[in-house]
């Protein structure tokens, strides 16, 4: 997968978003409310928040997700090393199916590093 499949992800995200907005208001309203509250800085950063949505995309193998919050997550200031360790710890925990999901997750890393100043 080259880079620019990453951002054709990241815009499939929007696309769908966009199109589900228009039909279903109400819901997306719904989800984007819940979306911000709970992302808003509490007892954990949003940093920290990436890292956990990241891992969690990972062990549930959507590639859509490991790449937004692979964006989020160094947009909130994580290093590549913390986003490799959080999906270690997916790995971990959902075992060897996590593991290929490091792919998309290192081609994102990639993919975005000369945003954050990663080279």
């Amino acid at each position: 997968m080259e880079n620019g499949d990453v951002i054709v992800k990241l815009n499939e995200i929007e696309e769908l978003l966009d199109k589900l907005g228009k039909e279903h208001p109400k819901e997306i309203a719904a989800f984007s409310r819940f979306l911000r509250e709970t992302l808003d800085n509490k007892a954990l950063t949003t940093r920290e928040k990436e890292l956990i949505a990241l891992a969690l995309g990972i062990s549930a193998g959507c590639e859509w997700c490991i790449y937004l919050h692979t964006q989020k997550a160094l947009e909130a200031g994580a290093k590549p090393e913390e986003l490799l360790e959080a999906g270690l710890v997916a790995v971990l925990m959902a075992g060897g199916p996590a593991l290929m999901h490091l792919i998309p997750l290192t081609k994102a890393i990639e993919a975005f590093k000369k945003e954050h100043g990663e080279g």
